[in-house]
């Protein structure tokens, strides 16, 4: 893995259409591509990650100008990946976001965010949400090898409740053909665990990624390779049948659990 740093002309992007998935109004990714290497991510795809060293400049300059809003961190690379533990850039705009008493929503997969428990403990309307791709671990490591463990997610969740800091599952991306099996034993997990909310999102697949995932998944798992490309044909998106079929049984299943979906 190559890394190299660079200066940004600016660290928060506007949220411009209404974000329903995580409630934020900006995003601010404090480094470019992501070394965990998971083969679903294009932000795995280029090995040379780009350190933002100046952003926390940056972002103290432009969050004089906001009087509101909420900070989402980590909209597009996790901002725990195992860099973070020597530049401490998320640290630094953690910081920042306390210091304008501003409120953030920070996503990520990485145990790597309890180092920082205090100061989360301090941020208004801090909250937290932990994504896995399947409860096994067996085949977590097959398609997320880098990453922490499942079970390690679990128990980050659990201490930052703990520390009444609100924090959620997701199952992003949920991977069709992989995790149908599991959906029930995670979303009774959700209310096992007392976990405060439950989100999840399909598997995208834009231009040139869906030629390298399902290669990928050929490696892998190649009786699954004719179904990707039948459930993927026309969009990036798994098909409407698939999707209204896996919408309803989630749903039914949230029901029966009676679980929170959603942060809206």
């Amino acid at each position: 893995m190559e890394y190299k740093k660079i200066n940004v002309d600016s660290a928060l992007k506007k949220i411009t259409r209404k974000d329903n998935l995580f409630c934020g109004d900006y995003t601010i990714d404090p480094y470019q591509h992501c070394e965990y290497g998971c083969i679903y991510c294009d932000s795995s795809y280029d090995k040379k990650i780009f350190i933002k060293n100046n952003i926390e400049v940056v972002l103290e300059k432009e969050l004089k100008k906001i009087r509101s809003g909420n900070i989402i961190v980590g909209s597009v690379n996790d901002p725990y990946q195992k860099i973070e533990e020597k530049e401490n850039k998320t640290l630094k705009i953690l910081k920042q976001i306390k210091k304008h008493n501003l409120s953030c929503h920070i996503l990520t997969k990485s145990n790597l965010i309890l180092r920082d428990l205090a100061l989360l403990k301090k941020i208004k309307n801090c909250r937290v949400t932990i994504s896995i791709t399947t409860i096994n671990d067996q085949k977590r490591r097959t398609i997320e090898k880098k990453l922490p463990s499942v079970k390690s997610r679990l128990e980050t969740i659990k201490k930052l409740d703990e520390n009444n800091i609100p924090t959620g599952l997701a199952l992003i991306p949920l991977i069709p053909c992989f995790v149908e099996d599991e959906l029930e034993e995670i979303i009774s997990r959700v209310k096992k665990d007392k976990i405060k909310y439950f989100l999840y999102k399909y598997l995208e697949l834009k231009g040139f990624q869906k030629d390298i995932f399902i290669n990928k998944i050929k490696n892998r798992y190649p009786k699954l390779v004719d179904k990707y490309q039948k459930l993927y044909l026309e969009s990036y998106l798994p098909n409407k049948e698939y999707r209204l079929k896996i919408d309803k049984k989630i749903n039914k299943l949230v029901d029966f659990y009676d679980i929170k979906m959603g942060l809206c």
